[in-house]
């Protein structure tokens, strides 16, 4: 009679202690979304045209994290006018103050806690923004944040870029650099990488970002949706010849659930001349 006693207090307590130590599901919603930059040729698809719909199109399937590309100082300045739900990290690529385009990084300010963040060059000079790197044609950079979830406690490390239009060279050692900055500055923390990467699937940089352990999330998820490209140059490239540029990659400690290639078109013209991407990812 003593050891059925004994034997029911030690599994109460057992059990006990395993639902106090099981932290929340942590379950994140992420988007890539190059918005293309304020340019005056883009005639009706300038950004003061599409800066309204552009925010709503975020606000409507509200990501807890967003990577954009291409944005200038004027652009960041409309979206966090109109997006004040999140919290913005991020400099322009030509000083890492406020001149030429930014890599910004946008998270629910109610959703998580900002615990480090902080930007790189992408060239042999790593520390130093504002120099093209290899055979660029382009400065380009990556903003980065560490995020801790207010509810489950877990850290998210999120790395944002664009990888040169141009340079093979450059966007081949782009993705060796950014591969050895996240070691170095996530460690064995889960990882996710939004970007437009001007490169296809089986392209040089994609290839060595898989071989560092990154899993692209357009291929792993469960559920894939939308079409199968991202770059649409404002509707001019024809649907057969479309090619899917922009990723969102993350390590073996993040699970890739649902990839949606956002293909939504407002009336009175488009978001960007790049679909946006939307992944929901779990957290191990």
């Amino acid at each position: 009679m003593k050891n059925m006693f004994f034997n029911s207090v030690l599994v109460a307590f057992v059990l006990l202690v395993a639902s106090c130590s099981k932290q929340p599901e942590a379950k994140v919603d992420v988007m890539s979304f190059n918005i293309r930059l304020d340019h005056v040729a883009d005639s009706l698809n300038n950004w003061k045209y599409r800066k309204d719909a552009a925010a709503q199109m975020i606000t409507y399937y509200a990501p807890d994290v967003v990577g954009m590309q291409e944005v200038l100082k004027n652009q960041l300045d409309d979206l966090k006018n109109r997006l004040p739900q999140y919290t913005v990290l991020g400099v322009g690529r030509a000083d890492g103050k406020e001149k030429g385009e930014y890599c910004s990084l946008f998270y629910k300010t109610d959703r998580f806690d900002l615990v480090k963040s902080g930007n790189f060059g992408l060239s042999e000079t790593p520390d130093s923004i504002g120099i093209k790197g290899w055979d660029a044609a382009c400065e380009r950079i990556v903003t980065w944040a560490v995020l801790k979830d207010k509810v489950s406690g877990k850290e998210l490390a999120a790395f944002n870029t664009h990888f040169d239009h141009i340079g093979k060279v450059a966007r081949r050692e782009s993705a060796v650099l950014l591969l050895a900055k996240i070691r170095e500055i996530a460690s064995d923390l889960p990882v996710v990488i939004t970007g437009d990467f001007n490169g296809t699937v089986d392209s040089d940089p994609i290839s060595v970002l898989m071989e560092g352990g990154m899993q692209n999330t357009y291929s792993t998820s469960d559920v894939v949706y939308g079409p199968g490209w991202s770059f649409h140059d404002f509707g001019r490239i024809p649907v057969e010849e479309r090619q899917l540029i922009d990723f969102i990659f993350v390590n073996g400690q993040v699970v890739a659930n649902k990839f949606r290639v956002i293909a939504d078109k407002p009336d009175n013209g488009y978001l960007s001349d790049h679909a946006p991407i939307l992944a929901n990812l779990t957290i191990r």
